[in-house]
Formats: C-alpha cells, structure tokens, sequence
C-alpha cells in the first residue's frame, strides 16, 4: 500500500507532467497544490525531495516553480516508492536495497514466510518496475502499456 505522502507526489509529478507536455513552464507549489489537492505544507517536502533525486528542478525568479526535468517515461514509479516511502518489500530479508536479515529466522533457504512473500512480492515487482509516470499520465485506453493492462486485471 502506498503512502498518502506518495500519493502526493505522484499528484504533483503528474500535473508538472501535464505541464510538461503543454506550455513546459515551470509551476508555482501553490498551483500544483491546487491543481493536484495536496497541502502546500507537505509538499513543500516532497518536492524537495523529489528535486533532490533529480527528477525536477526548481526555478528561481518571477517565472520560477518546479518543472519536471525528465520525460515521464524516464521516471520509475518503483524508484519513486522508494525515495518517497522507502523500502517496498514486505519483508527486510526479501529487500534488493535495504536487507536486513530477520532477526527471528535461523535459516532464509528454509523459511516459508519467505519464500511465499518471495513469490507474490517478485510477481508485484515484475510489474510496478516496468510502470513509469507516463503510466500514470496518459489515458489507458491509449497507451496499450503495463498500466492498462493492469486496470483490466483489476490490479
């Protein structure tokens, strides 16, 4: 499940998308606030965020704002879980970057726990790492991608 702070930014990248796509002008956090239903406050944060991992860029100046900086094409849905809510595995043993050993396992090769969350988590990654924002941006009927295949599925 994701965050309400993730939803957040993946409300505020897909505006800075939308503009992208038109006027390519950079947006003012008040606008993507009200444009996207997100409270000024938060996003302040999550955008910073987002800036720091290269994703957008902040622009100084009368005309100044935050413009998406990639084609969203190029923005991993799966990344930005991470950068926003950290790790996505459902268990710290079955983590690509963040493992930890379970503390109260003696044996990962033998542990059902992990090998039935293995299972599930592996076939979620298949799919949430081939999503990007345009995913989330274009309309489904259109794009013919992994989102809408997705949407039929009911995933």
């Amino acid at each position: 499940m994701i965050t309400q702070k993730m939803k957040y930014g993946l409300k505020a990248l897909m505006i800075l998308a939308a503009e992208r796509a038109g006027e390519g002008r950079a947006l003012r956090i008040e606008e993507i606030a009200t444009r996207s239903g997100t409270p000024k406050r938060f996003l302040e944060h999550i955008l910073l965020e987002i800036r720091n991992a290269g994703f957008i860029a902040s622009v100084r100046g009368r005309h100044g704002g935050y413009a998406l900086i990639k084609e969203p094409r190029e923005v991993s849905l799966s990344e930005l879980m991470r950068l926003i809510d950290g790790p996505i595995a459902p268990l710290p043993c079955l983590s690509r970057r963040a493992y930890q050993k379970c503390e109260d396992c003696p044996d990962e090769e033998s542990c059902r726990l992990r090998q039935v969350f293995g299972q599930v988590f592996w076939s979620y990654l298949l799919l949430i790492d081939s999503l990007t924002l345009a995913d989330l941006v274009d309309q489904p009927e259109s794009s013919g991608g992994t989102a809408a295949a997705a949407l039929k599925l009911g995933l």
